[in-house]
């Protein structure tokens, strides 16, 4: 499943990098593609969407 979400508060790579981190923390399969420049995440995952919104808020970037 494909998830897309807008991250308001991703600055820059190193904050993709933290996102990805959480989002493979609950699954580690998950394809995750980080932009900076317009704040998109996207998602590959087997996760359901809450739980991924769980994970990347829970690391500090709540999704808009």
């Amino acid at each position: 499943m494909t998830i897309q979400l807008e991250v308001p508060g991703m600055a820059c790579g190193g904050c993709g990098k933290t996102i990805t981190k959480a989002v493979q923390s609950i699954d580690p399969t998950a394809e995750v593609q980080t932009d900076p420049k317009t704040k998109q995440v996207t998602v590959e995952s087997n996760a359901s969407e809450s739980s991924v919104r769980e994970a990347i808020a829970a690391a500090g970037y709540p999704a808009a």
